[in-house]
């Protein structure tokens, strides 16, 4: 794991919880629909939901909150793109300024807590993926106590179950995982793994607002931590009943076929992510379409289809250019060892040794200098041979 993303989830305490603010059937409809929209990917329609927000509950921190949310969706659909960094921090420190003058009337203001500790959540939670890590650890820090005492200004809330979780989990987990970020962990309180599990499985079933990012933080946790990918498959089907256009969810369905039954069965799942991308459906960018390209080239090359596979492996590659990203990935780099091999079992020697010579341009990914190299040298005592 990149250090980026162990800042980002301990600084993600409680950035995704969401108050019960308004007792209205108008302001509830309106941002159940706001939200659906955000996770459907529908951001054109969800903005005009969150300014009819904003236009009929004007001095509510909500409406400003979700809008500011649109932008972290495009963001979260390609991290790599830093084109709606600003707007989405100046979105979000309207939302906490918004939230001071509340408190500054009413320090129990429980919306205003709420809201504030989710906007320093999430501005926290930008700034660690960016490497700011002062100001990320400050934002955290800030974040906890008012989300500490929202809770014991109002304890029937379910959906602060979803920060409690995701916080005992991560201060339980990471410290274990990555030693080196134990001094960083004495300014919070012990975490609990598996408390925050439950926390989380409550705010699943019984949240309001932060149902659906609970689901979400599950499926990740059991994924990438757990290993229990059928308990991953179940909040995955789950989201993708609600959301079957989502690419991110999408995308770890996936994954989590390639770990329970393998690439065969799973590459049904990445055609048809594929064919969302050429149909050009929201979300479905080139940072999917390179994720997509490879493992249906890899299928596809596992049976034997070779002139098939190397359709998708070039889309791969084509895709991975396009990206602006700090370091190679390793699907380029995979891609484009697989598509040397078949380009010498083709007989186009020459055009295999070129482009294992890029790869050796590239940074080395899991030993792919090493498997360059020697692929170069059997194909130049094979040309000498002939």
């Amino acid at each position: 794991m990149k250090i980026s993303k162990i800042f980002a989830v301990l600084i993600f305490v409680f950035s995704s919880v969401f108050a019960q603010p308004q007792n209205s059937a108008e302001f509830d409809s309106l941002v159940f629909k706001g939200i659906n929209e955000i996770y459907g990917i529908q951001f054109e329609d969800a903005e005009k939901t969150f300014n009819k927000v904003i236009k009929n509950f004007p001095k509510h921190p909500a409406g400003y909150f979700f809008d500011a949310m649109i932008e972290w969706w495009k963001i979260l659909l390609d991290l790599n793109n830093e084109e709606y960094d600003d707007l989405f921090i100046e979105k979000l420190e309207n939302v906490i300024d918004m939230c001071d003058d509340i408190l500054d009337k009413d320090e129990n203001n429980i919306d205003a807590l709420f809201f504030k500790g989710g906007s320093l959540g999430f501005r926290g939670r930008l700034l660690s993926i960016r490497e700011d890590w002062l100001n990320a650890a400050l934002d955290g820090k800030d974040a906890l106590p008012l989300v500490f005492k929202a809770y014991d200004l109002d304890s029937t809330n379910m959906d602060v179950q979803l920060g409690f979780g995701i916080y005992n989990y991560y201060a339980d987990v990471i410290p274990e995982e990555y030693p080196f970020v134990k001094p960083v962990m004495i300014f919070f309180p012990n975490g609990d793994r598996k408390k925050g599990l439950e926390q989380l499985e409550l705010c699943a079933n019984k949240g309001k607002y932060a149902k659906i990012e609970s689901n979400y933080f599950l499926m990740t946790l059991y994924y990438m931590y757990e290993e229990d990918y059928k308990k991953a498959q179940f909040f995955n089907e789950r989201l993708l009943e609600w959301f079957p256009d989502n690419p991110v969810f999408e995308r770890y369905k996936g994954r989590i076929m390639i770990k329970r039954f393998g690439y065969t069965q799973a590459s049904d799942v990445f055609r048809e992510i594929y064919k969302k991308g050429v149909e050009q459906k929201p979300g479905y960018n080139n940072n999917t379409m390179r994720e997509a390209s490879y493992y249906v080239g890899y299928d596809e090359y596992n049976k034997g289809n070779l002139d098939d596979a190397l359709i998708y492996f070039d889309d791969c590659i084509n895709y991975s250019k396009l990206l602006n990203e700090d370091e190679e990935s390793g699907f380029l780099i995979n891609a484009m060892i697989i598509k040397a091999g078949i380009l010498r079992t083709k007989n186009m020697r020459k055009a295999a040794i070129s482009l294992l010579e890029e790869v050796l341009d590239l940074r080395d990914y899991n030993g792919s200098h090493n498997r360059a190299e020697e692929e170069i040298d059997l194909i130049k005592e094979e040309l000498k041979s002939n």
